[in-house]
């Protein structure tokens, strides 16, 4: 189950797991609640405080239900709509068939408001159908990106604690703009007071945050998050590096991800790449994808990393 235990917040996943399963026993529900019996029929009693019907029956064919006096608001999805929500859900590797997970709770909460004939197919996909795990993936902690995303649109400071990649740590107070997801990862954009300049902070590294009571304004220049994002991925982190490339600018652009930082050209035949990494190895290995000759001028960690992975190279073709 979630962090959250307390007794409301119980009662509401009970309440769920009747939703889905009309006729669960008490001893159904205290297992998969993990839970006493005697703290599931407290829940049932939250629930009936609160005005919600819950019925009860004994015997073989008996357990908890929802009475008739709890109506749902109706959602008027197609049934295109619906299966193309579930679509989206899959391609996000959300376990969309469980309901401890945000998602698939949520989801499954969409699909019993609906209609039997616009639910029934989007029901059959989210049964049957399976997502392979992404691997680059890095979901981040829902309170954090709640609070963080909370932040932006009410534009208040943040003070939170970070872990980089390579372990080091530490503590910033930030001003927060934007919440930009890419490829299957949750950044902060942001203006760190500490740095003294724009970041891109992985939600994912964060450890903890802070709401302050104290307004921030929004960058006047950010009308295009993801291009921002692109931009200052590789700025602010700990091992710079300084490449040199024997190719015209157009040609390197091409082949280039922004992530790697900023590229300049030198004269018409060569163009510098000035970036910094939290990850030398990653660094290094995202250079030998760009198809020309190149030198490392300056950096020593992604210097070392280069000539590791060259070894490595070189050892499995027998060379």
């Amino acid at each position: 189950m979630g962090s959250d235990t307390s007794p409301t917040a119980r009662a509401l996943s009970a309440l769920e797991l009747i939703q889905a399963r009309p006729g669960t026993t008490a001893e159904r529900l205290a297992e998969r609640l993990e839970v006493s019996e005697r703290a599931v029929r407290r829940y049932i009693g939250i629930l009936r405080d609160a005005g919600i019907p819950i019925e009860s029956a004994r015997g073989p064919y008996g357990g908890y239900r929802v009475g008739r006096g709890l109506r749902l608001p109706p959602l008027l999805f197609s049934a295109t709509e619906a299966l193309g929500l579930v679509m989206a859900v899959l391609d996000g590797h959300h376990s969309t068939s469980d309901p401890d997970d945000p998602v698939g709770s949520a989801l499954g909460k969409i699909i019993r408001a609906l209609p039997e004939p616009v639910a029934a197919p989007a029901e059959a996909v989210r049964r049957t159908a399976a997502a392979a795990p992404d691997r680059s993936a890095a979901r981040p902690d829902p309170t954090i990106a709640t609070r963080l995303v909370q932040a932006c649109s009410t534009a208040r400071r943040v003070r939170l604690d970070y872990r980089s990649e390579s372990g080091k740590e530490w503590t910033s107070e930030v001003d927060p703009w934007a919440i930009v997801v890419r490829h299957g990862r949750w950044y902060l954009l942001c203006w760190s007071h500490s740095a003294g300049g724009r970041r891109a902070y992985r939600v994912d590294r964060i450890q903890t945050v802070e709401v302050l009571d104290v307004s921030v304004e929004r960058s006047a220049d950010l009308d295009d998050p993801v291009a921002m994002l692109e931009e200052h991925l590789a700025v602010g982190w700990e091992f710079s590096a300084e490449v040199v490339f024997e190719a015209g600018y157009d040609e390197v652009r091409r082949w280039m991800s922004p992530a790697l930082g900023r590229l300049r050209p030198v004269d018409d035949h060569r163009v510098r790449l000035s970036g910094t990494t939290s990850n030398p190895h990653w660094y290094a290995q995202q250079l030998t994808y760009i198809p020309f000759a190149f030198e490392i001028c300056s950096g020593e960690e992604v210097r070392r990393a280069a000539r590791e992975l060259g070894r490595q190279l070189l050892a499995a073709g027998g060379g």
